[in-house]
């Protein structure tokens, strides 16, 4: 067996599959999201072989992708629902997975009609946040629980890279390539690869999950502001100064309107995730200007100006935000007086996290910048200062560490 391939399925995406380990049986729909190629429908497939492993029957698992041209015959909800059920008996407990349930016409209603019967434990993936819409949420009220899939955390990058013992070379390649999995896969075989698939993810999800979903007439705009967001990770904007910057000496301009809403679809898409602004010491959200974050940074390198080893801060910005995301939690850009805090994170039990990240601390006029902004805050909640210095150290309370070490644990 090819190396590689061997490599890819020796990487267990070990944060999901417990998350479904403790859903399996709990009477909720179980919605796995997030961008296309993230992994979704390999991480069902390993869900479906370990339950083999329990000892499920083969018979009593229901598998369909709905992006295979065998099932095309299926995409009418009625007639999917009826042959799901001519092969479930009241007595057994059987688990369904449909992949890209969004592709089935009046998928709700399907969903719906699947969940009512209570021997089948019903699990769905889909690439966009239509599979949430408001109509969905709605109608599933209480009855579903999402898991939002991710290309590789380092962590997940490293086992791939196995036979890289140097750490430091390893993160520096992370943060300036892809980690969507197959492009991990292909780099390791034929790094010429990677661009074209980048660029057919790219291609993809901006003609076809944003474009030709909601009817886009100027796709010349839209690129415009991917280009000018992408380039902007980890930086406060608005919809109102991504304008201003577009339509200075711009023969065609472009309204903040239609830029909030493109920011809207780029964010449904799984494309980007925001960071509302939170005033910490007024413990409110705040509504002028917040952040995005990328999915992969690989897809950076398809638009951006900025290329390869540039802009590094924020790149290991944007990394720290999707680790901490994976950790659990909702996550906030910080205000308080007139400092910033990179991250605040609500922890589900109600506790609270503070994040500073910074390349390095050993400049006195950086390391003074991340520390006073700590001092502003006076409740006893968790405050870390993520750099990439050697040192994983105490100060004034605030606990420095390594970040691939922290990335790592």
């Amino acid at each position: 067996m090819d190396e590689t391939v061997k490599q890819k399925q020796m990487i267990s995406r070990e944060t999901y599959l417990e998350k479904l380990r403790q859903m399996k049986g709990q009477n909720l729909i179980k919605v796995v999201t997030g961008i296309r190629r993230s992994g979704k429908s390999t991480l069902l497939e390993a869900f479906k072989n370990e339950l083999i492993e329990y000892g499920v029957a083969k018979k009593n698992i229901i598998f369909l992708n709905f992006e295979e041209r065998e099932n095309l015959h299926l995409i009418q909800w009625t007639t999917l629902y009826d042959e799901i059920i001519k092969t479930v008996t009241r007595d057994k407990k059987y688990y369904v997975f449909l992949d890209e349930v969004q592709l089935v016409n009046d998928f709700e209603k399907l969903v719906n009609a699947l969940f009512t019967k209570k021997n089948i434990d019903l699990y769905v993936t889909g690439s966009n946040a239509y599979l949430l819409s408001s109509e969905l949420a709605t109608l599933l009220t209480g009855r579903y629980i999402a898991i939002n899939v991710q290309p590789y955390s380092f962590a997940e990058y490293a086992l791939a890279y196995s036979k890289e013992k140097n750490t430091d070379r390893l993160f520096r390649q992370y943060i300036n390539a892809s980690s969507f999995p197959e492009a991990v896969t292909l780099a390791q075989s034929n790094e010429t690869l990677v661009n074209d698939y980048l660029q057919s993810i790219y291609d993809t999800v901006i003609g076809k999950d944003i474009a030709q979903r909601y009817k886009l007439r100027n796709l010349h705009n839209l690129h415009r502001v991917i280009s000018f967001v992408f380039d902007s990770v980890g930086s406060y904007i608005s919809p109102t100064n991504i304008a201003a910057a577009l339509n200075k000496n711009s023969q065609k301009t472009i309204s903040h309107n239609t830029i909030n809403k493109y920011l809207d679809f780029l964010v449904k898409s799984y494309v980007l995730y925001p960071a509302a602004r939170y005033d910490i010491k007024g413990k409110e959200l705040l509504t002028v200007n917040q952040k995005y974050y990328l999915v992969d940074l690989g897809l950076k390198n398809m638009v951006a100006t900025i290329k390869h080893d540039a802009d590094l801060g924020h790149k290991l910005e944007n990394v720290v935000y999707f680790e901490l995301l994976r950790r659990g939690g909702k996550i906030y850009a910080g205000k308080i007086n007139d400092k910033e805090i990179d991250f605040v994170v609500q922890k589900p039990n109600n506790e609270r996290e503070y994040y500073q990240v910074a390349f390095t601390l050993n400049d006195e006029k950086t390391f003074e910048r991340e520390i006073s902004a700590f001092r502003n805050i006076r409740d006893n909640y968790p405050k870390y200062l993520l750099t990439l210095d050697f040192d994983n150290t105490n100060i004034e309370g605030i606990q420095k560490y390594n970040v691939i070490d922290w990335l790592l644990k």
